[in-house]
């Protein structure tokens, strides 16, 4: 019976370790479920994604797609998306929500249009957002502001509209928000005073109104404020933006502000004004 159960334990043993090294030389499935509808959104006329059509993504290497082991489960994550500059239109899958390993989302200078998913809020691993240089539109989802690990956060140069939403705030790992070059509206949430590892703030050229945020003041880190080209009509400049010692530029012509220009002798590197 010893020898009959010592059987038993190894026959487990070899089994386990089979199963594990099946699941090292795949993709977990539901990842690949999600690529299945991320490349059926996409239209792809030049073909970059053709060898999506064979094999594992991530051990037959379809384009643009990195992974990762895991040694909770076995199995090839996806980490990173990396489409930047593939002439691809179309639109992004609700379903990249499903990618909960992915840590760089990029799409830089294509030409999708629609929205920005509010899926893939639940990405709470994504770091990277790359987005910039599309034809986006619609508004922000809430949703966005569940993304605690992101750094960086870039939309610039699309048509999205609406406001910044106050969920936003709670990106309490971001150091670079780039929402420039859109048609963001309403005003600045003073919320994102609470972003307090900030290292560029950009959202010139957008329609935003209301007043210029006395608590941005308090944001010890930001080296880049852009504000240009929006319409903050009757509203200062804040005394208080005089303590941003790290500030190296402040950019915000063309906004209809009045009133007088704060003392900025104090800050030491503050090279465009």
């Amino acid at each position: 019976m010893t020898r009959f159960r010592y059987f038993i334990y190894v026959f487990a043993a070899v089994i386990h370790c089979y199963m594990l090294l099946v699941a090292a030389q795949t993709t977990e499935p539901s990842e690949v479920s999600a690529l299945i509808s991320v490349k059926g959104s996409l239209i792809d006329n030049m073909k970059h994604l053709n060898n999506w059509k064979r094999g594992d993504p991530c051990t037959s290497h379809w384009t643009g797609v990195f992974c990762n082991i895991s040694d909770a489960d076995g199995y090839l994550h996806v980490r990173e998306l990396r489409f930047m500059n593939m002439n691809l239109s179309g639109s992004l899958s609700p379903e990249l929500g499903q990618l909960s390993h992915l840590q760089i989302l990029n799409f830089m200078w294509n030409n999708l249009s629609g929205s920005i998913p509010k899926e893939i809020g639940s990405i709470t691993t994504l770091k990277l957002l790359l987005l910039n240089g599309n034809q986006l539109t619609g508004s922000l989802a809430d949703e966005l502001g569940n993304l605690s690990n992101l750094n960086r956060f870039q939309i610039d140069q699309n048509e999205i509209s609406g406001e910044i939403p106050k969920s936003f705030a709670n990106l309490n790992k971001i150091r670079h928000i780039h929402f420039n070059n859109n048609s963001l509206s309403g005003q600045i949430p003073h919320e994102l005073s609470n972003l307090s590892t900030i290292l560029h703030l950009l959202l010139d050229n957008n329609n935003l109104s209301g007043y210029l945020p006395t608590e941005f003041s308090a944001l010890a880190d930001l080296a880049i404020l852009q504000l240009d080209n929006n319409n903050f009509s009757g509203s200062e400049i804040p005394a208080s933006y005089g303590n941003l010692s790290s500030l190296l530029k402040l950019s915000v012509r063309n906004c209809s502000l009045e009133g007088s220009i704060p003392d900025f002798s104090r800050i030491a590197n503050l090279s465009y004004l």
